[in-house]
């Protein structure tokens, strides 16, 4: 029994070697045992999967790069005020 238990900061290190494909099925059995009980890890589980599906999304566009320059000009003027 002593095996399938986990601590906080090992599930979390679980879970992310999981979101990048490189857990074992033991590790990911021992996760999702821990994750049965542990609110604080099934918390950093959920917001690990969110980040991970918010990176992957094909919504996401970024600022031009002209655009980003215009902006922090504007800022840099606005601070200097």
């Amino acid at each position: 029994m002593s095996q399938l238990k986990l601590k906080c900061q090992e599930a979390n290190h679980i879970c992310d070697k999981s979101q990048y494909k490189e857990a074992s099925f033991w590790e990911k059995f021992r996760l999702t045992i821990h994750l049965l009980y542990c609110r604080a890890c099934q918390k950093y589980t959920a917001s690990n999967k969110k980040l991970t599906e918010a990176i992957h999304d094909p919504k996401f566009v970024s600022i031009a790069e002209k655009d980003k320059q215009a902006l922090k000009k504007q800022l840099q003027e606005e601070l200097s005020k």
